[in-house]
Protein backbone atom coordinates (compact mmCIF):
# COMPACT_ATOMS: atom_id res chain seq x y z
CA UNK A 1 0.00 0.00 0.00
CA UNK A 2 0.97 3.30 -0.91
CA UNK A 3 1.38 6.17 1.73
CA UNK A 4 1.23 9.41 1.47
CA UNK A 5 5.12 10.37 2.47
CA UNK A 6 5.84 7.79 -0.83
CA UNK A 7 3.15 9.57 -2.94
CA UNK A 8 5.40 10.95 -5.78
CA UNK A 9 5.21 15.19 -5.12
CA UNK A 10 2.44 17.07 -7.41
CA UNK A 11 4.54 19.83 -9.60
CA UNK A 12 3.54 22.84 -10.12
CA UNK A 13 4.89 25.41 -12.81
CA UNK A 14 4.89 29.05 -11.90
CA UNK A 15 5.30 31.39 -14.86
CA UNK A 16 5.85 34.91 -13.68
CA UNK A 17 7.65 38.13 -15.53
CA UNK A 18 8.76 39.29 -12.20
CA UNK A 19 11.82 37.11 -10.38
CA UNK A 20 10.81 38.01 -6.85
CA UNK A 21 7.69 36.73 -7.35
CA UNK A 22 8.96 33.48 -8.61
CA UNK A 23 11.67 33.19 -5.80
CA UNK A 24 8.74 33.13 -3.32
CA UNK A 25 6.04 31.33 -4.60
CA UNK A 26 8.65 28.55 -5.35
CA UNK A 27 10.09 28.85 -1.68
CA UNK A 28 6.49 28.69 -0.56
CA UNK A 29 5.39 25.96 -2.63
CA UNK A 30 8.43 23.70 -1.65
CA UNK A 31 8.06 24.02 1.71
CA UNK A 32 4.14 23.35 1.26
CA UNK A 33 5.34 19.97 -0.05
CA UNK A 34 5.47 20.43 -4.08
CA UNK A 35 8.25 20.05 -6.89
CA UNK A 36 8.20 23.72 -8.32
CA UNK A 37 9.69 24.50 -11.48
CA UNK A 38 9.47 28.17 -12.79
CA UNK A 39 9.74 30.43 -16.14
CA UNK A 40 9.90 34.18 -16.65
CA UNK A 41 7.74 34.20 -19.63
CA UNK A 42 5.05 32.76 -21.90
CA UNK A 43 7.52 30.96 -24.45
CA UNK A 44 10.11 29.38 -21.82
CA UNK A 45 6.50 28.73 -19.72
CA UNK A 46 5.22 26.40 -23.17
CA UNK A 47 8.77 25.20 -23.36
CA UNK A 48 8.79 23.84 -19.49
CA UNK A 49 5.01 22.18 -19.49
CA UNK A 50 6.34 19.67 -22.67
CA UNK A 51 9.24 19.08 -21.33
CA UNK A 52 8.19 18.42 -17.26
CA UNK A 53 4.14 17.88 -17.64
CA UNK A 54 2.90 19.84 -14.83
CA UNK A 55 0.14 19.04 -12.02
CA UNK A 56 -0.80 22.36 -12.16
CA UNK A 57 0.24 26.13 -13.58
CA UNK A 58 0.34 29.52 -11.65
CA UNK A 59 0.19 32.20 -14.78
CA UNK A 60 0.92 35.38 -14.80
CA UNK A 61 -0.54 37.74 -17.43
CA UNK A 62 1.32 40.68 -17.96
CA UNK A 63 3.78 39.27 -19.65
CA UNK A 64 6.10 40.65 -22.68
CA UNK A 65 5.31 39.20 -26.54
CA UNK A 66 3.25 36.35 -25.40
CA UNK A 67 1.51 37.11 -22.22
CA UNK A 68 -0.92 34.80 -20.16
CA UNK A 69 -3.60 34.81 -22.05
CA UNK A 70 -2.75 33.43 -25.02
CA UNK A 71 0.09 30.63 -23.36
CA UNK A 72 -3.64 29.82 -21.41
CA UNK A 73 -5.42 29.50 -24.94
CA UNK A 74 -2.20 27.65 -26.30
CA UNK A 75 -2.20 25.18 -23.58
CA UNK A 76 -5.92 24.88 -23.99
CA UNK A 77 -5.65 23.34 -27.46
CA UNK A 78 -3.29 20.47 -26.30
CA UNK A 79 -4.39 20.16 -22.55
CA UNK A 80 -6.59 19.90 -19.51
CA UNK A 81 -4.07 20.98 -16.82
CA UNK A 82 -5.48 23.30 -14.42
CA UNK A 83 -4.47 27.14 -14.53
CA UNK A 84 -4.82 30.01 -11.79
CA UNK A 85 -3.64 33.31 -13.81
CA UNK A 86 -2.47 35.95 -11.77
CA UNK A 87 -3.23 39.38 -12.92
CA UNK A 88 -3.19 42.58 -11.98
CA UNK A 89 -6.36 43.63 -13.40
CA UNK A 90 -8.71 43.95 -11.42
CA UNK A 91 -12.05 44.85 -13.42
CA UNK A 92 -14.49 42.22 -13.93
CA UNK A 93 -14.13 42.30 -17.63
CA UNK A 94 -10.54 41.32 -17.63
CA UNK A 95 -11.49 38.61 -14.98
CA UNK A 96 -13.62 36.97 -17.60
CA UNK A 97 -11.26 37.61 -20.42
CA UNK A 98 -8.87 34.91 -18.54
CA UNK A 99 -11.70 32.70 -17.51
CA UNK A 100 -12.66 32.68 -21.21
CA UNK A 101 -9.26 32.30 -22.79
CA UNK A 102 -9.49 28.42 -20.26
CA UNK A 103 -8.30 29.00 -16.76
CA UNK A 104 -9.32 27.47 -14.20
CA UNK A 105 -9.01 30.08 -11.50
CA UNK A 106 -7.55 33.67 -11.17
CA UNK A 107 -6.20 36.17 -8.27
CA UNK A 108 -5.53 39.64 -8.54
CA UNK A 109 -2.61 41.09 -7.71
CA UNK A 110 -1.50 41.76 -5.01
CA UNK A 111 -2.23 38.43 -3.77
CA UNK A 112 -1.78 36.93 -0.57
CA UNK A 113 0.42 33.51 -0.61
CA UNK A 114 -1.65 31.79 1.65
CA UNK A 115 -4.78 32.36 0.03
CA UNK A 116 -3.02 31.19 -3.71
CA UNK A 117 -1.53 27.60 -1.56
CA UNK A 118 -5.59 26.84 -0.43
CA UNK A 119 -6.42 27.94 -3.77
CA UNK A 120 -3.74 25.37 -5.46
CA UNK A 121 -4.83 22.74 -2.20
CA UNK A 122 -8.56 22.90 -3.38
CA UNK A 123 -7.33 22.27 -7.30
CA UNK A 124 -5.48 19.26 -6.69
CA UNK A 125 -7.26 17.82 -4.01
CA UNK A 126 -10.58 17.79 -6.30
CA UNK A 127 -8.78 16.69 -9.50
CA UNK A 128 -6.99 13.89 -7.10
CA UNK A 129 -9.50 12.69 -5.53
CA UNK A 130 -11.22 9.33 -7.29
CA UNK A 131 -14.76 10.03 -8.26
CA UNK A 132 -17.48 10.11 -5.29
CA UNK A 133 -19.07 6.70 -5.62
CA UNK A 134 -22.61 8.13 -7.10
CA UNK A 135 -23.18 4.37 -8.59
CA UNK A 136 -20.88 1.25 -7.52
CA UNK A 137 -19.85 1.34 -11.39
CA UNK A 138 -18.41 4.64 -10.75
CA UNK A 139 -20.41 6.00 -14.47
CA UNK A 140 -23.63 8.25 -14.12
CA UNK A 141 -25.72 8.15 -17.20
CA UNK A 142 -28.34 10.85 -18.29
CA UNK A 143 -30.04 11.33 -21.34
CA UNK A 144 -27.45 10.69 -23.61
CA UNK A 145 -24.91 11.69 -21.25
CA UNK A 146 -22.33 8.96 -19.93
CA UNK A 147 -20.47 10.51 -16.83
CA UNK A 148 -17.53 8.21 -15.74
CA UNK A 149 -16.36 9.42 -12.14
CA UNK A 150 -13.50 7.03 -12.06
CA UNK A 151 -11.66 7.57 -15.41
CA UNK A 152 -12.94 11.18 -15.37
CA UNK A 153 -14.24 10.82 -18.80
CA UNK A 154 -17.62 12.41 -20.44
CA UNK A 155 -19.07 10.79 -23.50
CA UNK A 156 -22.12 12.09 -25.31
CA UNK A 157 -23.69 9.89 -28.10
CA UNK A 158 -20.38 7.76 -27.58
CA UNK A 159 -18.79 10.72 -28.21
CA UNK A 160 -15.51 11.89 -26.19
CA UNK A 161 -16.03 14.96 -25.00
CA UNK A 162 -12.69 16.81 -23.64
CA UNK A 163 -13.65 18.68 -20.62
CA UNK A 164 -10.97 20.37 -17.72
CA UNK A 165 -10.96 18.79 -14.40
CA UNK A 166 -12.92 21.81 -13.13
CA UNK A 167 -15.31 21.23 -15.60
CA UNK A 168 -15.69 17.86 -15.37
CA UNK A 169 -16.11 18.41 -11.55
CA UNK A 170 -19.09 21.06 -12.27
CA UNK A 171 -20.90 18.87 -14.63
CA UNK A 172 -20.89 15.76 -12.12
CA UNK A 173 -21.93 17.96 -9.30
CA UNK A 174 -24.96 19.28 -11.71
CA UNK A 175 -25.73 15.67 -13.44
CA UNK A 176 -25.42 14.01 -9.80
CA UNK A 177 -27.80 16.52 -8.93
CA UNK A 178 -29.88 16.45 -11.85
CA UNK A 179 -33.57 17.89 -11.50
CA UNK A 180 -32.62 19.67 -8.21
CA UNK A 181 -31.62 23.67 -8.92
CA UNK A 182 -27.66 24.36 -7.62
CA UNK A 183 -26.88 27.99 -6.74
CA UNK A 184 -23.76 29.55 -7.87
CA UNK A 185 -22.21 29.55 -4.33
CA UNK A 186 -22.78 26.38 -3.82
CA UNK A 187 -21.27 25.35 -6.78
CA UNK A 188 -18.15 27.50 -5.34
CA UNK A 189 -17.99 26.26 -2.43
CA UNK A 190 -18.65 21.91 -3.99
CA UNK A 191 -16.07 22.64 -6.83
CA UNK A 192 -13.78 25.20 -6.21
CA UNK A 193 -13.30 25.07 -2.28
CA UNK A 194 -14.88 28.69 -1.47
CA UNK A 195 -16.09 29.38 1.80
CA UNK A 196 -16.21 32.93 1.67
CA UNK A 197 -16.67 33.95 -2.31
CA UNK A 198 -17.49 37.95 -3.23
CA UNK A 199 -19.72 38.81 -5.85
CA UNK A 200 -17.09 39.15 -8.23
CA UNK A 201 -16.19 34.93 -7.57
CA UNK A 202 -19.48 34.32 -9.02
CA UNK A 203 -18.78 35.36 -12.38
CA UNK A 204 -15.97 32.28 -12.29
CA UNK A 205 -19.19 29.82 -12.53
CA UNK A 206 -20.89 31.64 -15.04
CA UNK A 207 -17.66 31.74 -17.61
CA UNK A 208 -17.39 28.12 -16.82
CA UNK A 209 -21.05 27.04 -17.33
CA UNK A 210 -20.89 28.60 -20.71
CA UNK A 211 -17.69 27.19 -21.46
CA UNK A 212 -19.36 23.56 -20.45
CA UNK A 213 -22.25 24.46 -22.51
CA UNK A 214 -20.39 24.98 -25.65
CA UNK A 215 -18.61 21.91 -25.13
CA UNK A 216 -21.95 19.93 -24.56
CA UNK A 217 -23.56 21.18 -27.80
CA UNK A 218 -20.19 19.97 -29.83
CA UNK A 219 -22.58 17.65 -31.77
CA UNK A 220 -24.93 20.25 -33.66
CA UNK A 221 -27.98 17.79 -33.06
CA UNK A 222 -27.98 18.16 -29.15
CA UNK A 223 -30.10 20.41 -27.21
CA UNK A 224 -28.55 22.55 -24.37
CA UNK A 225 -28.98 20.78 -21.55
CA UNK A 226 -27.61 23.01 -18.46
CA UNK A 227 -30.58 25.20 -17.62
CA UNK A 228 -30.11 28.91 -15.84
CA UNK A 229 -32.43 29.41 -12.87
CA UNK A 230 -32.80 33.27 -12.97
CA UNK A 231 -31.76 34.57 -9.73
CA UNK A 232 -31.09 30.78 -7.81
CA UNK A 233 -28.31 28.97 -9.86
CA UNK A 234 -28.24 25.68 -12.65
CA UNK A 235 -30.18 22.76 -12.87
CA UNK A 236 -29.45 19.67 -15.14
CA UNK A 237 -33.22 18.79 -16.00
CA UNK A 238 -33.68 15.36 -14.72
CA UNK A 239 -34.50 13.12 -18.05
CA UNK A 240 -37.48 9.95 -17.19
CA UNK A 241 -35.81 6.88 -18.63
Amino acid sequence: MLHSLDRPKQTILVVDDDANIRRILATRLSMAGYMVSTAPDGAQALNSFHQQAPDLIVLDVMMPELDGYDVCRTLRKESDVPIILLTALASVADRITGLEAGADDYMVKPFSPKELESRIRCILRRIDKPGSDITSSGVLEVGTLRIETHTRKVYKNNVLIRLTDMEFNMLKLLVSQSGVCISRLEILEKVWGYTQPDLGDVRIVDVHISRLREKLQSLPEQADSIVTVRGKGYIFPRVDT
